[in-house]
């Protein structure tokens, strides 16, 4: 499992005193770049490929609170990869400073072409890297499907 270890700053609580939703987001979001970076997926090689990471969606689960000043480790686990490696999903799961799991969110997302707004595969030299990554026990190799599983669709507004 990747870890990475925050303390809860005031800008991070909500009025109700704890960790709001949106550090949790921020704390996701920082991890998963901090482990992209440190396997070969820097914004310089992004750039080069004109490629970025997109979220369909995080799904939460919030277990127990978290507080101001405490610590708390956010770890990582890819749990899919799609053969090209379009598609991704990660688990996230945030721990405390005695090691309890507070909170779980399953992540999951895709590569965008910067220049053509649309989904890609990785090139053949990222795509080797994946082999490396630490994979949770639910892994699974993703189809497109997979990322439709959910059955939600846009409702427009009639104007």
């Amino acid at each position: 499992m990747y870890k990475k270890q925050f303390e809860i700053r005031w800008s991070d609580v909500d009025a109700n005193r704890h960790l709001a939703n949106s550090a949790y987001t921020n704390f996701m979001s920082h991890t998963r770049m901090a482990f992209l970076v440190e396997n070969g997926f820097s914004m310089k090689t992004l750039g080069e490929y004109h490629m970025g990471p997109v979220v369909f969606y995080e799904h939460m689960y919030y277990f127990k609170e978290a507080f101001l000043g405490q610590q708390i480790v956010v770890g990582l686990e890819v749990s899919g990869l799609s053969e090209d490696g379009m598609f991704f999903k990660f688990d996230h799961n945030f721990y405390n400073e005695k090691g309890e799991n507070i909170a779980h969110c399953e992540m999951l997302g895709a590569w965008m072409d910067l220049n053509s707004r649309k989904l890609t595969k990785l090139p053949e030299t990222l795509l080797a890297i994946k082999s490396t990554f630490p994979k949770s026990d639910a892994y699974k190799t993703l189809t497109k499907e997979d990322t439709r599983v959910s059955g939600k669709k846009p409702v427009h507004l009639t104007i």
